[in-house]
């Protein structure tokens, strides 16, 4: 009896062990509130697939999110799985050893992902990967294809060819474009969504290898022609804020807006009757490589101190999992970072093969690594340029006179 006894204290000793290990609650931090219920719907599907395993989900307003988040990771209270920023937002996070390095042992699918995708969410000073890639990001023209058909018009195959449409969509009593330049970083929004064809990659190429700034007649040139394409934004787009430029489109009063590939879900939600096309803006000749400008968006981490290692990475192998890409992709109507993944909606596959010719969004990738950052140099100068504050060559020549306080190839 008493060897029975013994036995049964094992077993239950044995039980008592391995319950943390089936029953594991995380939490989840993201910043994108407005697709919550999408998210709920994959944490159903994870939860269903690993029986044992909870996660939580708390959402916080974007804005402030990168601020919460650190706040959180410093004084030991943050979340064992985290939506990241990419780049130099990542960066941030990662460099104070908040995140838990990744590798193609830990989530073998990383192995299949694009070496760019793979690289937003690396940090460069020990080459590291911190989180799962989750969307890419494209800076084009979106377009009322009613307005387009009921006035005859095609996308445009050189810069001229823009400005006669717009001048056409305007002489019809419709407002071309409803961008505005209020809200800071939308001034840099058109700058890729509008520019990145004439800005070409030679530029880029030359940008990187320390052989040009942005006093280059090739970016000054970009500049120029932003202005003049402003002739054709709403009257008083100088006040006009990123909401109520959203409304002017998605209600069909203008006819094209400058944005990315994530503008689309937000149009069919407010106007699901809209009937959208796109197209990366020309360049000054026919002949010219018509380019977008992308970005990768964020990423899936895990908390370096979670205290369910097993189970947060259970759940970054299932973010990068085609099952969990292809769902991402159809439900949330982005483009995924998962390799095969197809595209039901033909405006994201659309999206997808106009990726192939790209520039990176480059002050989002390439200049977010010190202050001041590009991208706040840039949407200032661009907001000034718009205003008649300042002319093309001096936006430039401050952009880089502002960067050389951090990037070393424009010090010399």
């Amino acid at each position: 009896m008493s060897k029975t006894i013994i036995r049964m204290g094992a077993a239950l000793g044995a039980v008592l062990i391995t319950m943390p290990a089936l029953s594991q609650e995380l939490t989840f931090w993201s910043w994108r509130q407005e697709d919550r219920a999408q998210y709920e719907e994959f944490i159903g599907a994870f939860e269903a697939a690993n029986p044992g395993i909870t996660v939580n989900l708390e959402t916080f307003e974007a804005a402030n999110y990168n601020t919460i988040l650190s706040t959180a990771l410093a004084g030991g209270t943050g979340p064992d799985l985290m939506m990241v920023r990419a780049y130099g937002g990542l960066e941030n996070v990662a460099s104070a050893g908040y995140l838990m390095p990744l590798d193609t042992q830990k989530v073998p699918a990383l192995a299949d992902f694009a070496p760019t995708a793979l690289a937003a969410e690396t940090m460069r000073s020990d080459e590291t990967i911190y989180a799962v890639p989750f969307a890419s990001q494209t800076q084009l023209v979106i377009y009322n294809k009613t307005v387009f058909d009921d006035l005859g018009l095609e996308e445009p195959q050189t810069w001229d060819e823009l400005v006669a449409l717009s001048q056409a969509i305007q002489e019809a009593g419709i407002m071309p474009f409803a961008n505005g330049t209020a809200t800071a970083w939308q001034n840099e929004t058109i700058v890729g969504g509008l520019t990145s064809s004439i800005i070409g990659k030679d530029f880029y190429e030359a940008l990187k290898a320390g052989e040009a700034d942005f006093s280059d007649p090739r970016y000054v040139e970009a500049l120029t022609k932003l202005k003049e394409i402003s002739a054709f934004f709403p009257e008083g787009f100088i006040g006009l804020d990123y909401p109520s430029a959203q409304q002017l489109f998605g209600s069909g009063l203008a006819a094209m807006f400058v944005g990315g590939s994530y503008e689309l879900a937000t149009f069919k939600t407010m106007n699901p009757e809209i009937e959208m096309g796109v197209f990366a803006a020309p360049g000054l000749a026919a002949e010219d490589e018509k380019l977008v400008a992308l970005y990768y968006d964020g990423g899936y981490a895990a908390n370096a101190n979670t205290q369910h290692p097993e189970a947060a990475l259970a759940f970054l192998n299932y973010v990068a999992s085609l099952e969990f890409g292809q769902a991402f992709a159809n439900t949330l109507n982005n483009v995924s970072t998962v390799p095969g993944v197809t595209f039901d909606d033909p405006l994201l596959q659309e999206i997808s093969e106009l990726n192939a010719s790209s520039i990176p969004y480059m002050m989002l990738v390439d200049f977010r690594y010190g202050e001041p950052s590009g991208s706040v140099l840039l949407q200032g100068e661009v907001q000034k340029l718009m205003a008649g504050q300042t002319t093309p060559e001096a936006a430039g020549a401050a952009v880089t006179e502002g960067l050389k306080a951090w990037y070393e190839p424009f010090q010399d």
